[in-house]
């Protein structure tokens, strides 16, 4: 019984490490989707930040005729923020401006996901720029709270 209580708890932080070091956050929201959305962009738009497009992959998937549980990519940013890591490293311009998605799953539970500023720094080989990725860290993270949270 306790090699089987110990093998899951190993499973859990293997998975746990994993999902860290893929660059990705997921956080669970206390919103239902619509809320979460609406919660996310009101937080880009009162952070100054210009939301440039909205990627709705389920209604996308609707007018082709299949099913897919609700899922927007949020597609935002300010110039300031991005054009640094850009200069730093061109092929940065794939990951900004920064992306937010909201999605649902199976079980009507709500996550937002978005990709962390040091993963971006190691895919692209971006040396320096700690203070920028520092605020762009919290801004990320806030806007997550902001959506997710009471």
């Amino acid at each position: 019984m306790k090699s089987l209580i110990f093998g899951m708890m190993m499973a859990c932080i293997s998975t746990l490490s994993l999902a860290a070091d893929s660059g990705l956050i997921t956080k669970k929201s206390q919103f239902g989707f619509q809320e979460t959305q609406e919660r996310l962009e009101a937080a880009i738009k009162a952070k100054g930040l210009t939301l440039f497009a909205k990627v709705d992959h389920g209604d996308n998937a609707a007018k082709s005729n299949l099913k897919m549980l609700p899922s927007i990519v949020s597609i935002f940013g300010a110039a300031k923020g991005g054009t640094p890591f850009m200069v730093a490293s061109p092929s940065a311009g794939i990951d900004f401006p920064l992306k937010a998605l909201v999605w649902e799953d199976a079980s009507k539970q709500v996550f937002i996901s978005y990709n962390t500023v040091d993963y971006v720094k190691t895919r692209h080989n971006i040396t320096g720029l700690d203070e920028l990725t520092g605020k762009l860290t919290g801004l990320l993270a806030g806007l997550a709270k902001a959506a997710t949270e009471k």
